[in-house]
């Protein structure tokens, strides 16, 4: 079975590094994560400068395969992309609110053969891959208790483009 930590490390360390960069401190607070995250990283001082110089030693902690560090950056990863998040559940049919849905959701006539690469496709260039692919990986791991971890074909994965959120009216 899938761990988390797998999600995270399919991503080689440079995209685990984008991930870690685009972290938002404001979101951490709103959603009541900063806590967590402070405590799990075991950072004295949680701040984005912290945060992105501890990304190697994070690194390392989740190729060791520490679930609950997994867990805590998945979270804190998330909320601050909760506007891809929203548009790839909508796309989905997933009922959701503002990102969010039923902690017990039956994904099974959402989740149908293929809708890895259908979301991969839909979204790759509008939001940055590494956000995208953990997504689809959580998504996976959480609702479809997906074996093995989502990676596009090799021909297919385009390059970060830091995605922006005037591009969203696009996908529609």
């Amino acid at each position: 079975m899938m761990q988390l930590s797998d999600a995270f490390l399919a991503l080689g360390e440079e995209g685990f590094s984008q991930l870690v960069r685009r972290i938002s401190m404001g979101k951490l607070r709103t959603y009541q994560l900063y806590d967590g995250l402070k405590t799990r990283a075991h950072l004295p001082k949680l701040n984005t400068e912290n945060l992105r110089r501890s990304a190697p030693r994070l690194w390392t902690r989740l190729g060791g395969r520490d679930e609950e560090l997994a867990k805590e950056l998945a979270q804190a990863v998330l909320v601050s992309h909760l506007e891809m998040i929203q548009a790839i559940l909508d796309f989905l049919g997933i009922p959701n609110q503002n990102g969010f849905f039923e902690k017990n959701l039956d994904a099974s006539p959402y989740l149908t053969e293929g809708w890895q690469q259908r979301v991969y496709e839909k979204f790759c260039g509008f939001y940055p891959e590494p956000a995208l692919l953990l997504y689809i990986n959580h998504l996976a791991w959480e609702l479809a208790k997906s074996p093995e971890v989502f990676a596009p074909p090799a021909d297919r994965a385009l390059p970060d483009t830091g995605g922006t959120l005037g591009r969203v009216a696009e996908l529609e």
